[in-house]
């Protein structure tokens, strides 16, 4: 069994230990056992989740699960709710109470209390109605992780309109792509933002996005990067749109309703416009943040995420557990990488949650958080965008906190939630996801779709979540939602991640399914190559991809490098990551050949994109591999085509 860095307390104060309490004898005593009872009765599990929080709605919350077909599972069939009035409950809170804290390197810090906020959503909502938004049309986001995107959501929600946001440094192309399929007739726009010292003028993106919409009437302008940017023409401003007090009004829906549209990445084709509801996500970020985040009243939560992150949608949930919740726009490694860190002790935030890539950067950088600034009000990190390696868990526990709960995720866009993560009541063992989450029916299946324990295999889902999709934009038959998730094994979910479930319940991610590497008919994952590889002083940033022999050889197996500029690629070099990895790994793991590059293809939530790497290795154009607009630098795929001529 691995090291464990943490312990519970098990003192009977986190919400979990509080809902456990709560259920009918005979009730689960451990996790293991809740977790168990949570999948084999779903039905019970989310009724009784939905009592807990005491889901504001019409109806009778019973069933909770009417139909466990999958896809196609109903829901709450029951009840009529809506996610916005959840959201601003606030049954713990009072008015005058801080609840939105924004920070921002384009302008002054922004706070909302309840008051405010409610007032914001109102005046908003009565913008929308005055625009002639009705009940399902689509109101878009140009905007980044500021209150008016949140009071946007909350406002279109409130009408039951459904919403979507892109963030600015989306290029054209892309946002174009995402909102071409959902034609909103209302967009919120931003003239620009500072992303450390440097100004973004997205004043002529803005205007080629209107002009591809024809769907859109009403241009709401927001300048963000210079108060004196004039208006658009036919454009209104985002104070007309919050001119005229309103009273604070919802319409409550069925569970099912649409309440807004997620994309997948678009690194190859459209990206997919996955239609959340509005009681799947309210439900199962209830779950999510208040059992196993454990927040409430007297935390603050932030998590760095951009508005094209699905992490965005599950931060600003926090207000449905009467948390405060920390925005924050920007660079968060400008002025350094303890920027992010000074701003958590200034702000008291309590649960600081940011990706894996980063924890790894401040890491790799010798950067000792807790010793620049006070973190000691954290009770909680949290970790997700890639595998965390055991030395980045150990490096929180040395360099941040050794008493806050390191929370490792994984999940996705497409549940707007995730399938393995931690809990209050569970210990974390260094390098391993602490748990499958409550409600989640996971398992690793073998090539035979068998379920293996101790072994790696295919991270499936055979039981419904309410927050699944309730299918994908324009796909009227569903055979488009089908095919992503259920092609391959009917009736079960196929998520595309390598996982290992162990026979204590942890579980390890690594890396994607249609990213393994198969060398001599053993699989091999690529986080584990990038744990390895960029710990060697020098190398920042890392890439595998393994190009298989037609006639059943071997096949290639190639690394990418990014070096710091005092590094060169040279036989030492070369030869240290090939020792490295066979003495770390095994002899499979190391590579045919290295190749420098200047940056690696990431999307612009961060992940590698190894996939769209081998296919312009074997020959695809760049523009049939990936979607530019959907990477963070549309050149960085360049390299690979000089690189395939080499070959």
């Amino acid at each position: 069994m691995s090291e464990i860095l943490w312990d519970p307390p098990l003192d009977g104060r986190s919400r979990l230990e509080h809902f456990m309490a709560g259920l009918p004898a005979p009730a689960p005593s451990t996790y293991d056992e809740l977790w168990r009872w949570s999948v084999d009765d779903a039905d019970a599990f989310w009724t009784a989740v939905w009592h807990f929080f005491d889901v504001v709605s019409d109806g009778e919350p019973s069933p909770a699960l009417a139909d466990a077909s999958m896809p196609g599972a109903v829901w709450f069939p029951g009840v009529r709710l809506n996610y916005a009035e959840t959201m601003l409950r606030f049954a713990e809170r009072g008015d005058d109470d801080v609840v939105v804290v924004a920070r921002s390197q384009s302008r002054d810090d922004v706070q909302l209390t309840v008051a405010e906020l409610r007032d914001q959503v109102a005046r908003a909502r009565a913008g929308l109605v005055a625009a002639g938004v009705t009940q399902g049309d689509r109101v878009a986001a140009y905007s980044p992780n500021i209150p008016e995107t949140l009071v946007l959501l909350l406002a279109s929600a409130s009408l039951g309109a459904i919403f979507s946001s892109c963030a600015p440094e989306f290029g054209t192309q892309s946002v174009i792509d995402r909102w071409r399929q959902i034609e909103p007739t209302v967009v919120l726009a931003v003239d620009g933002y500072v992303y450390g010292d440097k100004p973004i003028d997205r004043r002529f993106e803005v205007e080629q996005i209107r002009a591809a919409l024809p769907s859109v009437t009403t241009l709401v302008w927001l300048p963000y990067l210079d108060a004196r940017s004039p208006t658009p023409d036919g454009a209104i401003t985002w104070a007309d749109l919050t001119a005229q007090h309103a009273p604070f009004e919802f319409v409550r829906v069925p569970f099912a309703t649409p309440l807004y549209v997620l994309f997948s990445s678009g690194t190859t084709g459209l990206p997919k416009p996955i239609v959340h509801s509005h009681g799947g996500i309210t439900i199962e970020h209830l779950k999510s943040l208040g059992l196993h985040h454990d927040l409430g009243p007297t935390d603050r939560f932030f998590w760095f995420s951009t508005t094209g992150w699905m992490m965005w949608n599950l931060l600003v949930s926090g207000l449905a557990v009467d948390a405060s919740i920390v925005m924050f726009d920007g660079n968060p490694a400008h002025p350094d990488l303890g920027a992010t860190w000074r701003m958590a002790a200034e702000l008291e935030v309590t649960y600081y949650g940011t990706s894996a890539p980063f924890l790894l950067q401040c890491r790799k950088a010798g950067l000792v958080p807790r010793e620049i600034a006070d973190l000691s009000r954290l009770r909680g990190i949290g970790s997700t965008g890639a595998p965390l390696p055991a030395e980045g868990f150990r490096w929180v526990y040395d360099a941040v906190s050794p008493t806050a709960q390191l929370g490792s995720v994984s999940g996705g866009t497409d549940t707007c939630a995730a399938f393995v993560g931690a809990a209050p009541t569970v210990p974390v063992f260094a390098g391993e996801i602490s748990c499958r989450t409550l409600g989640c029916a996971v398992d690793a299946y073998d090539e035979h779709g068998r379920p293996v324990v101790g072994a790696v295999g295919e991270l499936v889902v055979t039981q419904p979540m309410p927050s699944m999709p309730i299918g994908f934009w324009g796909d009227d038959d569903g055979s488009r939602y089908r095919a992503a998730y259920f092609e391959d094994i009917p009736g079960v979910w196929r998520h595309g991640d390598w996982i290992t479930i162990t026979e204590h319940g942890t579980c390890t991610i690594t890396g994607r399914s249609d990213a393994t590497l198969n060398r001599g008919g053993v699989r091999l994952g690529t986080s584990e190559f990038y744990t390895v590889v960029e710990a060697l002083p020098g190398i920042l940033d890392s890439l595998v991809v393994h190009l298989e022999d037609a006639e059943g050889g071997a096949g290639t197996l190639l690394l990418f490098v990014v070096l710091a500029d005092d590094t060169a690629l040279d036989d030492a070099l070369t030869r240290s990551i090939a020792t490295a990895l066979r003495g770390r790994l095994s002899p499979r793991h190391v590579p045919d050949a290295v190749h420098q590059v200047p940056v690696l293809p990431r999307t612009l939530s961060g992940k590698k994109l190894e996939v769209p790497v081998k296919k312009i290795l074997q020959g695809a154009a760049i523009d049939d591999a990936a979607a530019r607009g959907a990477l963070t630098d549309p050149g960085a795929l360049d390299v690979f085509v000089r690189i395939r001529q080499s070959l």
